[in-house]
Order: C-alpha cells, then structure tokens, then sequence
C-alpha cells in the first residue's frame, strides 16, 4: 500500500495523494535523483495482479513515454517494485478541463476552439507515433494555472479497452466513438469523433446523448442523429457547428480522416467563423465513382505487393511489372507513379489484354491475402488453447488458468468456482421452459481450456419468467439490502471511496434495477464510504481574515494560497481582507492543495496627461491668451495630490501617464502672464520759449520808486499729450478632469 513519505526505487518520494480513477491512484513524488516534483499514477491492486493486463501495460506505458509534446502529459518513468506498478509523469498544477466547463457553464467559441486546437496538436504528435489515445474526454484534459492545454492518460485506455474491464472503471460511455460502443475496431477517426465530443460540451456545457444506463447511451452514440450545438446556443458561428458536426458522423469515413484537416479547419474557423469551408460528406458522395489519384494507386499497390510477398507468390510480382511496364509504353516511357495528370480516371477503353492481366493480378492478390489472414487465425487459434507458444518469447510470461466446470451448478456455485480460479463473473439471464431457474447453461468459456487470470467469464443462468429486480440506487445501505431480500433476492454488498456520494448511500447496482432477473439470485451493491479522507484536510472559512493571515494560516494547514484576485470594494475596512474563497468551508482537500482568493481592494484611477492650450471655451481670460505664452501647468487629484507640475508654450502639452491614483477626479489649472499696450494721455508743463529783454537801470521812479519799462515771466501754459504704455496681467483658468478606474 502506497503511503506518505515512503520512497519508490529508492528515488520517488511520496509526498501527497492528489487524485484517483477507476485503474489507478495518482500521487504527487518529488525524484530525489532530478530534483524535481512529479505525479506517480499507481496501478489499484485489482489489476496490479492481473498478469495480463500488467503485460499490455508495461508496453503501453513504454510507447506513451516515446511522446514529447507540449501538449501531452509527459510520461518520464515507467516500472514495478514489490507488486507496485508505477507510471511517473509531468506534475501540472491545473484543473481537468471537465471542471473548468462546471466552473463556467460553458465556454465561449474562441475559447472553446483554442482549447480544441491545442488538444488535437497534442493527438496530433501522439498519431504520428503509432498511438491511439481511445478516451479522449474533458477528465482526461489538464488545464494549467499558465492556461496550457495537456492531454493525459495516453496509452492507459488502449489497455483497458483491450483487457476483458467491466465499462464502469473506463472512461465515460458519453464520449465514446459508435465504433468503439460496438466494440469494434477503433483508430485515429475514433479520437477525433470523442474530440468533436468534448468541443461539444465545451460549446454546450452539456454532452450530446444522455440516459438512464451506459448500454442506452451507447446505443444512442450508434443509432441516434447528432444534435447541432446550435439547438442549444443559437448564435453559434456555422464554420465551428460543421466541424463539430463532421467531427462526430456515425461513419468514420465521413468525419476528418486525420488530425491535421481537422486543426486546419479549428484554426481556419478563428479567422472567419461563420465561413462556408468545412468538407461535409453526404451518403451519395461516398457511393459516387471518384477519381483514383496517384498517391491512391500507389498505396493500392504497395498493399499488393506486400500481401503477394507474404504469401510467396511470386508470379505476382512478375504480372505487376509486366503490367506496369506495358502501361509505361502506352504513355511513352512514363510511369504510372510519375504520370503528369495527377488524378487517373480508369475509363472503359482499356483493350481485352489489360483487362485480363489485371483480373489475374487481382486474382493472385486476393489469394495471397486470404492465405495470410488463415495462417494468422490459424496461429491465434492454437497459441489460445496451448498448441503452440512454449519457447521463450522474450517478454514476460502470461499467467493462465484451468477453466473451472459451471454448466449445471448454481449461480451462486458458479460464481464461486470462476471467483476461486482467479476469473470474474458476468452473469447474464435466459428465460426457458428446458430448464430448471437459477442453473448455469453456457459459459464463454469452454471448461478445461486455458484461460488468462482476471478474464470476465459470462455465464449464462436459466430462469422461467424471472422477477424485477428494484432500483435501489440511493438508498440507504441497511433499506436496500432489506429492499433486495423482501423481493426475493441475495445482496452482496461491496464498498467504495466517493467524492459525490454520502457515506452508507447506494452507488451502483448489478443487475441494474428494474430489469428482470432469477429470484433468489444475488445483487451486487456498491456503497459509498464517503470521501477518501487520507491525506486531505477540512476547509475552514478565510473570509473577513486579513490576506497575510490566510496565507500563514493556510501553510499551517498544509495548504498553500493559489490565485489572488482583487476585487473592488467602495468600503475602506474591507480593503486587504479576504471576500471569498473557491472551496468552502467544511470542504475536504488533498494536502498541498492551492485554494484561490477574492481580496477587497480600493478602486485606483489613472490618468495620461493630454492638455489644450485656454481658449475662449474657458472663458473671457482664456481668449486672452496669445500663442506662444508660457504656461504654468499644475494637476491636482480632488485631494491635494499634485500629478504634475510644468512650464510650457507648445500645445497641445502631451504628459506621461499615471497610475495608482485613489481619487477619480482632480483639476488642471494654467497660469500665464497677459501683456498688452494702453494710451494714456499726459500733461506736459511747457513754459515762454522767448528771452526777456535786459532792464534799464533808470533809477527810482518818483512814484513808488518802481523802474518803468520792467516786464514779469511768462508763467507755463499747460497741455496734453498721447503716450503708449505696456502692461502686464495675471490670467488663470481651471478645469475639471475625470481619471479613468483601473479594474
């Protein structure tokens, strides 16, 4: 059992388990030896002891650790210690993408496309390599924190499918290719059908086919018509509709015949989405005589030549050149291969001679062809039942059992018999009159015969009318096992770790209820245990707690702080304090876990400088301005900040920009000098311009002893004039401004 702490191949610690499915056990390592943390994903022990499938897996796992691409989960280590199969892979820290639709709803076309893109590039590498990834679904796509699409689990599901696993341990029946629900042969089309799937749902947020059991669904994948995504979101671009819809024809020769058409198509559609360029084939284009091209001929005939050489036919090669060469001479000396043309209409003129050498090279091939395929039954054939395969094969040896003998016994005997041999039931029921109910008549296996541990042997049981099983799903333990038995049945009850299903509640049942079974035959019921609670913690509340608090008391907890996103809050005590958290309280969660947070935070605006010069719409001191007049800029916030401060005579002033501001308005205010020239008029003083003439000394008059001839100045005469002077004044304008909110 795998447990924390322990070391695997004395390199890969194990530090935390972070997820589960129905093969395997993932676990988060760190390689001592690399330094570095990795996901161990841990075959469950049920098939860790099934020598078979731990074969295929082995090969699988090795040809899957070939892939390298950004967009597939590497797979770095493959190997076993003490029982304990291990596959060692990149550890994403992300969500699968089935969460992300949850998360969401659904997602939006260009998401949606992009996601589709980068998971066919990832299918894309993986199908040049040989390997068919066969559960393509959105549990099985990884989205990373950095927003990287990551396939994962190639080559696993090829194995399950391919080893006798009941359908509820693989993947979802809902994704599943028609081809695969009739249990044929499945290839690269098989993934682009399941692809087309999953876009659907990511378009949708909802699969296509629904129903009450995984058979019904199936069914409907085989026989029922596609649904357009359109029927659920109306507005939906026609290009990415059609791809989805050829992306899931019933036929596999109607949907994209590789991975590369179909990212041509994806990545076409970003660029004109509602365009008329996706190729859809309708049933008289795949019945209409069509052109053989070279490259077809050429496939054609490699083919042939390859059966003929298989089976030593070697007139067959000799009837190939001959025909070959007596094309070259009709057209001149020119191959078949090499022909100009391009694409080769075979038309009704050929001559007699032609015809017959291509009948009789046909006639060889065909031959030739069914003489490989009896030799390969032939081989297969006597390898099952032990005529052949005892020399060494150089891989490990296949594990096999005796098949026990059940025609005659019990159900109950039967399936204690195939239990004791290391092989599992699968009871199935026949109503007939020629035998005794509840009797084993017929088994897939022949009794005596060889047969591989783990092998799912279906018996058949007789039973006369058969009575109807009730549908127990839900049900409390102790009522279903009490429904069962008052119905006349025999409850065998089995347990299981659920993340959805409350501890002691039905989870599955077989047979499935309301369908008819023997009385007194056994039902299986699987009930849950509730979460698996090793290794997880229970969630405690965060919010109103400061975003340092939570991130220390969260370390406390084994856990770590994820994605802090801050959220715009007009209330100044909630700024800095933890809003919500994406897993709730009372929630369990695997150590190690990173929870993500809302975080109030204070609305900031910005503000990128772009000022006019003061015009007349700032009024009368604004027309005054004259080009050319220094400025005095200032900018304010409401609050007193100054953003800027400057001089300037070029306009308009163009300023860099500011962020962080806490108010959402400030003011501009523009200050300069206004020079101008007044007349004003002045009063000169101007005095007589003429000398006085000199006085004659005569003496004393006789009256009042005056001179006569003395004259007095002429006093000056007052006047005005006109004077041009230059004044200066002060001008000012504000003006509001509005920052823009920074979100």
């Amino acid at each position: 059992m795998i447990k924390i702490g322990m070391l695997i191949a004395d390199r890969y610690e194990i530090l935390d388990k972070v997820g589960n499915g129905g093969m395997s056990d993932v676990y988060k390592a760190k390689d001592q030896k690399l330094n570095r943390l990795v996901a161990i994903k841990v075959l469950k022990q049920e098939f860790s002891e099934n020598a078979n499938f731990v074969s295929k897996f082995r090969v699988e796992a090795q040809a899957a650790a070939g892939l390298m691409h950004p967009n597939i989960v590497n797979v770095y280590d493959v190997g076993e210690e003490k029982g304990i199969y291990y596959i060692v892979m990149e550890l994403v820290d992300g969500i699968t993408l089935k969460k992300y639709i949850e998360s969401k709803g659904r997602l939006n076309e260009q998401e949606a496309v992009t996601i589709a893109i980068q998971v066919a590039m990832g299918l894309e590498a993986a199908h040049r390599n040989h390997i068919i990834h066969r559960d393509i679904k959105p549990q099985n796509i990884i989205i990373s924190k950095e927003g990287k699409v990551k396939v994962t689990d190639f080559g696993i599901a090829k194995i399950a499918t391919s080893n006798t696993i009941t359908s509820n341990v693989m993947g979802s029946v809902h994704y599943t290719s028609p081809e695969q629900a009739r249990g044929g042969y499945s290839d690269a089309k098989s993934d682009i059908y399941s692809l087309g799937i999953t876009l659907f749902e990511m378009l949708t947020g909802r699969v296509p086919y629904t129903g009450e059991t995984t058979v019904a669904i199936a069914i409907k994948h085989i026989q029922e018509p596609m649904p357009s995504p359109r029927q659920y979101v109306h507005d939906l671009p026609y290009s990415i509709e059609q791809i989805v819809m050829k992306c899931c024809e019933k036929s596999p020769d109607k949907r994209y015949q590789n991975i590369s058409e179909l990212v041509a198509d994806l990545k076409h559609s970003m660029i004109d989405p509602d365009g008329d360029f996706v190729t859809r084939f309708s049933v008289d284009d795949l019945g209409a005589t069509r052109a053989v091209t070279a490259e077809d001929r050429k496939t054609i005939k490699e083919a042939a030549e390859a059966a003929a050489a298989a089976a030593g036919a070697a007139g067959a090669d000799a009837v190939s050149a001959e025909a070959s060469s007596d094309r070259r001479d009709r057209r001149g000396g020119q191959s078949e291969d090499q022909d100009d043309g391009g694409d080769v209409i075979y038309d009704e003129y050929l001559d007699d001679e032609e015809n017959h050498r291509t009948e009789r090279m046909t006639a060889i091939i065909s031959v030739a062809a069914a003489i490989v395929i009896g030799l390969v039954i032939i081989f297969f054939a006597a390898n099952r039942i032990g005529l052949i395969g005892g020399g060494s094969t150089g891989e490990e040896a296949v594990e096999t059992t005796k098949m026990p003998n059940v025609i005659g016994k019990t159900e109950q005997a039967a399936s204690e018999a195939l239990r004791a041999a290391n092989l599992i039931p699968d009871v199935v029921y026949e109503t007939t009159d020629s035998y005794d109910p509840g009797y084993v008549i017929a088994a897939s296996e022949v009794e005596g015969s060889k047969v591989q541990t783990g092998t799912i042997v279906t018996i058949t049981v007789s039973m006369n009318d058969g009575v109807m099983v009730p549908l127990v799903l839900e049900m409390e333990e102790e009522k279903a096992v009490e429904t069962l038995e008052s119905a006349g049945f025999t409850a065998r009850v089995e347990t299981d770790y659920s993340e959805d299903v409350e501890e002691g509640i039905v989870m599955t049942q077989t047979p499935d209820g309301n369908t008819k079974a023997q009385k007194g035959s056994e039902v299986t019921i699987t009930v849950s245990l509730g979460p698996d609670l090793e290794g997880k913690v229970e969630m405690i509340s965060l919010v109103d707690l400061s975003e340092t608090q939570a991130k220390l008391l969260l370390e406390q907890m084994g856990l770590r702080m994820g994605r802090v996103t801050p959220v715009v809050t007009y209330d100044h005590n909630q700024v800095g304090i933890v809003l919500s958290q994406t897993v709730g309280e009372g929630v369990y969660v695997d150590r190690g876990t990173a929870i993500d947070v809302e975080v109030g935070s204070q609305m900031t605006y910005s503000y990128t400088a772009s000022i006019n010069k003061p015009s007349a719409n700032d009024g009368s001191q604004g027309a005054d301005y004259e080009d050319g007049t220094i400025v005095h800029i200032v900018v304010k916030t409401v609050s007193g900040q100054v953003l800027l401060e400057t001089d300037t005579a070029t306009f308009p002033f163009e300023g860099t920009r500011y962020t962080g501001i806490s108010d959402s308005a400030g003011v501009v205010t523009l200050s300069w000098n206004y020079t101008y020239q007044e007349e004003v008029e002045v009063e000169v003083e101007q005095g007589n311009t003429q000398e006085p003439a000199e006085e004659e000394n005569t003496g004393d008059t006789e009256e009042g002893g005056e001179g006569e001839g003395e004259e007095e100045p002429t006093p000056p005469t007052p006047t005005t004039t006109t004077k041009i002077i230059e004044r200066s004044e002060p001008r000012s304008v504000t003006r509001t401004i509005t920052f823009t909110p920074e979100y």
